[in-house]
């Protein structure tokens, strides 16, 4: 399939994932510090435990670089509990923390707004944060049209018969960013609603009959 036609393959599925599950206004955050944290929280974890790890950093204050800083790892570790992996994350968070103030002065508009390659290189330099988590930072927190590769795109597009022959983050992300318009609200959209197709339908047991790609999916129809 030449460019043109992955292209116009990936927009008739945008268009059905839209008509399917509606605008999904994805990344529920209060401000991009939270967002970065549910960023690094999500990792290997439902959201619905992420939600509860967050609203514990809230309760008790710690929902600033400034504040995660002051609390030891073991409570950090402790309030964060919910989202699994707790010890590792709030390493990684604790992290972040250090890197937002040693770095940027905790000045976030500042960092958020700098030139997205060099941000993205810094981003991948704190321990923690790997190509998907930095991406998300730049989608979501930070408003670039970066399309970010997760567990469930890469199902999805194997079911599909779109995954390119390498199977790497970056030719996977290239398969979107080199034939859609660079368009953050897109992204965005694009990004969340496949997941909520693989939470529905595109399990790894998959559902095809719920699924609104059914009739296009070689994993559907046969």
């Amino acid at each position: 399939m030449d460019n043109q036609g992955i292209g116009q393959s990936l927009e008739d599925i945008y268009r059905r994932l839209l008509d399917g599950y509606g605008p999904q206004q994805w990344w529920p955050a209060e401000g991009p510090f939270e967002m970065m944290v549910g960023a690094i929280l999500t990792q290997s974890a439902a959201w619905r435990n992420v939600e509860k790890a967050i609203a514990n950093l809230k309760v008790a204050g710690a929902m600033s670089p400034a504040a995660l800083r002051r609390l030891s790892r073991t409570e950090l570790a402790r309030l964060v509990r919910p989202s699994g992996y707790y010890n590792a994350k709030a390493r990684k968070l604790k992290s972040l923390a250090h890197w937002l103030g040693e770095t940027h002065r905790d000045d976030l508009a500042q960092m958020l707004a700098g030139e997205p390659v060099r941000l993205r290189g810094e981003l991948l330099a704190v321990h923690g944060i790997g190509p998907e988590t930095a991406d998300s930072i730049l989608l979501y927190g930070a408003g670039r049209p970066v399309f970010v590769i997760d567990a469930y795109t890469r199902r999805i597009l194997g079911r599909l018969g779109l995954a390119p022959a390498s199977s790497s983050y970056s030719a996977l992300q290239a398969l979107f960013t080199d034939n859609l318009p660079p368009s953050t609200k897109l992204f965005q959209e694009y990004h969340a609603l496949l997941v909520a197709l693989a939470k529905s339908a595109c399990r790894r047991q998959p559902r095809c009959s719920d699924c609104c790609l059914n009739d296009i999916c070689p994993s559907g129809t046969s």
